[in-house]
Formats: structure tokens, C-alpha cells, sequence
């Protein structure tokens, strides 16, 4: 089990208020690691978790649809922790919208935090690891990395693009002994998902297709986090791990 050991390490997660980042946290400080929650609003339901396991919290304020303030979250997770291991780019926004009505702000809007910031704080992330003798980058992809969906464009597009610089990330910085890689989640029940979930047909449309039966959770998606932040994935990168309960396979 030392391999799944990360104590001591220290971990960005943005987007990490809610939903599958705040899974994604507590899984990554529940292995051993120290949190610097970054987003545009405080997580106190995290720092309470991180500090009853015993671990160090920081929470950084960014607003990730401007990339301005990359720079200073990694500058201030390395002056508060003193090194930087590992990076999960969670964050993340959707909007619906029907193709022929799909506006360029809703367009823009997504693929800037999607996307982009996901870029430039890898970018910044990695050249910290580098220093360091290697990291652990992941991504959160999507469903929609697979397939096109519908009335989600910009969101369709940006999880395709995750997938793709997630593999371009991963030949570029094995050199440095850094593991790129992304969860691909599937039908989570989260705030993105609250439309769906209240739609009785369109949710049990999805349900029919889940071999699981059910919508995921966000503690279904420590495991893979934890594994993929490990010495357990040295060996692995430019992955993309589906954790759908099976959506895919049908």
C-alpha cells in the first residue's frame, strides 16, 4: 500500500468547493497530502476535512476565467508548503444552449476555464515540478471528451481539447518525470448535473445506459485520483481513466 502514499505531498486542486473537487480533495488528503483549494469562493466543508485528518489547507482566491493570477497560486503554494507535487485541474463551467442559438460569450466563458486556465497553470505547475525532480499532473475530462453530446458546445469542445493536451502535456514533460493524465468522469450527480437530474426523462434516458444503475458520486472518483497522484502511476501517462460505471462499455 505504500505505493498509494502521498504523505506529505502537496496538492492544487481548483474548483475544489463542491461537487467532484471537493471528492477529489478529501480523497488526495485522506492518502496523506496537504490541500491548496483554489477558486473563486471559500471552502470551509474542505478545510474543516483537511484539518480533522490532520493535514495543512490553503485556500487561494481565483477567478480562473482570466489567467492573470496563475502565476501567484503556484508562487503561494510553494511559499506556504515549500515544494508542489501534484496539480488537478477540476475546475471547470458548462452552458446550455442549443447549437443555432449558442452565443460567443457562453463560447468564450467555457473554454477560458476549461480550457485555457487549464493550459497555463499546467504550464506554471510543471515548471515548478521540473525544479523539483518531476509531479503529477491531472485533469478532469469529461463524457464529452468520447462523444459530441448536445446543446454543450463549448463545453464539448474544451473536454475534447482536455483530452488531447492532457496526451501533448504527457509527451512533453516525461522527460521531467512528470505523469500527465485525466479522469474522465461520468454522470455525476453535482450542481452541473442539476438540470438532468430533474429532467425524468432525459435522467432516465442516462440511467439506462449506466451498467451501474445509478448516478456517480464524487467519492467515487477518490481512488482514481489517489492512484493517479501515486508512485503507483510512475508508468502511467497520457490516459484518459473513465470512472462512468460502465457508460462507455455500453
Amino acid at each position: 500500500m505504500s505505493l498509494f502514499d502521498i504523505t506529505g505531498k502537496v496538492a492544487i486542486v481548483t474548483g475544489a468547493r463542491t461537487g467532484l473537487g471537493l471528492g477529489i480533495a478529501e480523497g488526495l488528503a485522506e492518502a496523506g497530502c496537504d490541500i491548496v483549494g483554489a477558486g473563486h469562493a471559500r471552502m470551509p466543508e474542505l478545510e474543516r476535512s483537511v484539518a480533522a485528518l490532520g493535514r495543512r489547507f490553503l485556500y487561494f482566491d481565483i477567478d480562473l476565467t482570466s489567467q492573470k493570477d496563475i502565476p501567484a497560486l503556484v508562487e503561494a503554494a510553494v511559499k506556504e508548503f515549500g515544494r508542489l507535487d501534484i496539480l488537478v485541474n477540476n475546475a471547470g463551467i458548462i452552458r446550455r444552449e442549443d447549437m443555432l442559438k449558442f452565443s460567443e460569450k457562453d463560447w468564450d466563458d467555457v473554454i477560458n476555464v476549461n480550457l485555457k486556465s487549464l493550459f497555463f497553470l499546467s504550464q506554471a505547475a510543471a515548471r515548478e515540478m521540473e525544479k523539483r525532480g518531476g509531479g503529477k499532473i491531472i485533469n478532469v475530462a469529461s463524457m464529452l471528451s468520447f462523444q459530441g453530446g448536445i446543446r454543450v458546445p463549448s463545453y464539448t469542445a474544451s473536454k475534447s481539447g482536455v483530452a488531447g493536451l492532457t496526451k501533448l502535456m504527457a509527451n512533453e514533460l516525461a522527460k521531467f518525470n512528470i505523469q500527465v493524465n485525466a479522469i474522465a468522469p461520468g454522470y455525476m450527480a453535482t450542481n452541473n448535473t442539476e438540470a438532468l437530474q430533474k429532467d425524468p426523462v432525459r435522467s432516465a434516458e442516462i440511467l439506462a445506459r449506466i451498467p451501474a444503475n445509478r448516478w456517480g458520486t464524487p467519492d467515487d472518483l477518490k481512488g482514481a485520483a489517489v492512484f493517479l497522484a501515486s508512485r503507483a502511476s510512475d508508468y502511467v501517462t497520457g490516459h484518459i481513466l473513465a470512472v462512468d460505471g460502465g457508460w462507455l462499455a455500453r
